[in-house]
C-alpha cells in the first residue's frame, strides 16, 4: 500500500489508499472459498467447482464484492495510521474509476469526520480557584446522628398525642367535591409529620390527634400540582389513625461507639470519623480544584467540534442510563413512556454536557501533545493491577475488555490534569 496525499477541509479528511495485485489475490481466493459451496457447476459436486471455471462461467467479478470487504478494513487502517489521521466517525469509501482491475493496484478513495486541529496557549498559569472543604466538629456531629439515625428503634406511642417527627399509620380517603381521584385512598400508610410528604397542610392537621381517631383533612391543591385536574382545588380527605411510633434513637456515649464500631470510646470513634471525613473531603476538593482548572484551560481553547463527536458522546451518556436504569428495574423505554420525553428530548438535553466532555478530551490531548506525555509501560501495568482490585477480576480478563489504548489515554489525560494544577494560578 503507497501513501498518498491527504486533503484536508475544515474537519474533513479525504485521502486515497491502495491495495495491490498480491493483496487482492490473497482476498479472491478467500472469497472464492467462503463462496464456492452455494455455487452450481455442471459436472461438479457443490463445493468442488474450480475457481477458475467457476470465473469463466459467470465472470471474475463474481468473488470481487466479498474481496472487497476482506481486503479493505486492513488497508483502510493501515492508511489512516500511516497518514496520522484520526477519525471520529466511519468513513465513506469509493473505489477510485469505479473499476476493479486485479493486475493493478487497487485504488480507494476515502472521506472522513476527524478530530479538529486548534492551537492552545496560555495553558500554564491560569488562574483559577483552590477548592477546600475543612472538617468541623459539627461534621463530625452530623455524621454521629446519621449513624444514631440508622440504629434508631420504633416506639409505639399509642397512649399519648400525634408530635412532630412521629409516625403515623393511616387509611385515607380523598375527593374533591365528594367525587374520589386517582391516587387519593391509601391504608396503612406510614407517614412521618413533618415530613412535607403529603399536600401542604395535611401533615399538620393530624398533630394532637390519637390512635384509633377519624380525622377530616381539608387541604388545598398547590396551583402547580402535577396533576392538572387536581391544581388549585380544595379537598377532602378522611383519615383514621391506625397507630403511632416515634423514633427512639441511641444516646451518642462510649457503649453507643462500641455497639456501631471497632471503638471503645466515643471520642476515638470521634476521631475516626473526623480523619474519614477529612479524606472524602480532601478528595473532594482535588477533584474540584481539576476540574476549575481544566475549566479554566478549556474556556481559553477554541475548538470547532465535529457534531459527529458530540453525538458520539451522548450515544455514550444514553447507554450509561439505560443501563443505570436497568440496575434499578427500569429501562429506557419505559422511562420515557412514564415521563413523556422523547429520545430527541434526551439527547437535545445531554447535548451541552456532552460537548464539555469532548471539549475536555480534547484539550488534555492537546497538552498531553504539547508536553510529550508519555505512559510508561509501569504506569499501564500498575493501571491494569489498580482496575483489578477495584473489580475483583483478574488483570487477564481486564484487558479483555479495556484495550491498552483506552488505558495510555486514560493515563496522559491524568498526568496533563497534575501538569496544569502544579502550573496553575490559584486565586
Amino acid at each position: 500500500m503507497a501513501k498518498s496525499n491527504v486533503e484536508r477541509e475544515n474537519n474533513t479528511v479525504t485521502f486515497e489508499f491502495s491495495v495491490t495485485p498480491e493483496e487482492f489475490e490473497k482476498a479472491l481466493e478467500r472469497s472464492y472459498k467462503k463462496n464456492v459451496k452455494k455455487i452450481n457447476l455442471p459436472g461438479f459436486r457443490r463445493g468442488k467447482a474450480p475457481r477458475f471455471l467457476i470465473e469463466k462461467t459467470y465472470g471474475k467479478e463474481i468473488f470481487y464484492e466479498d474481496a472487497v470487504n476482506f481486503v479493505l478494513p486492513d488497508a483502510y487502517d493501515k492508511a489512516v495510521e500511516e497518514n496520522g489521521i484520526y477519525p471520529v466517525a466511519q468513513p465513506e469509501i469509493d473505489i477510485k474509476d469505479d473499476s476493479i482491475d486485479p493486475t493493478k493496484d487497487i485504488v480507494f478513495t476515502a472521506k472522513v469526520v476527524v478530530k479538529p486541529e486548534f492551537e492552545l496557549d496560555g495553558y500554564k498559569g491560569v488562574k483559577a480557584e483552590k477548592a477546600e472543604y475543612p472538617v468541623t466538629d459539627q461534621d463530625v456531629d452530623d455524621e454521629i446522628e446519621k449513624i444514631r439515625e440508622r440504629n434508631s428503634r420504633l416506639v409505639p406511642a399509642d397512649d399519648r398525642p400525634i408530635q412532630a417527627d412521629d409516625i403515623a399509620n393511616i387509611d385515607f380517603d380523598g375527593s374533591v367535591d365528594g367525587v374520589p381521584f386517582e391516587g387519593g385512598k391509601g391504608e396503612n400508610f406510614d407517614l412521618t409529620i413533618g415530613s412535607g410528604q403529603f399536600i401542604p397542610g395535611f401533615e399538620d392537621q393530624l398533630l394532637g390527634k390519637s390512635t384509633g381517631d377519624e380525622v377530616d383533612v381539608n387541604v388545598t391543591f398547590p396551583e402547580e400540582y402535577h396533576a392538572e385536574d387536581l391544581a388549585g382545588k380544595d379537598a377532602l380527605f378522611k383519615v383514621k389513625i391506625n397507630s403511632v411510633k416515634f423514633k427512639e434513637l441511641p444516646e451518642a456515649d462510649d457503649d453507643f461507639a462500641m455497639d456501631v464500631s471497632e471503638f471503645d470510646t466515643l471520642d476515638e470513634y470521634k476521631a475516626d470519623i473526623r480523619e474519614k471525613l477529612t479524606k472524602q473531603n480532601e478528595d473532594r476538593a482535588k477533584n474540584e480544584t481539576e476540574q476549575n482548572v481544566v475549566d479554566a484551560v478549556c474556556e481559553k481553547a477554541e475548538i470547532d467540534i465535529p457534531e459527529e463527536m458530540i453525538n458520539s458522546q451522548i450515544d455514550n451518556m444514553v447507554r450509561d442510563m439505560d443501563m443505570q436504569m436497568r440496575y434499578q428495574g427500569l429501562d429506557l423505554q419505559s422511562y420515557m413512556k412514564y415521563t413523556g420525553q422523547t429520545m430527541d428530548m434526551i439527547r437535545a438535553q445531554y447535548k451541552p454536557e456532552a460537548e464539555k466532555r469532548v471539549k475536555r478530551t480534547l484539550v488534555l490531548e492537546k497538552v498531553a501533545e504539547l508536553e510529550k506525555v508519555e505512559a510508561t509501560e509501569d504506569d499501564i501495568n500498575g493501571e491494569y493491577e489498580n482496575i483489578s482490585k477495584e473489580n475483583g477480576m483478574k488483570v487477564e480478563d481486564i484487558k479483555k475488555y479495556i484495550p491498552e489504548s483506552d488505558i495510555t489515554e486514560r493515563i496522559k489525560a491524568r498526568k496533563a490534569i497534575a501538569l496544569l494544577v502544579e502550573n496553575a494560578d490559584f486565586e
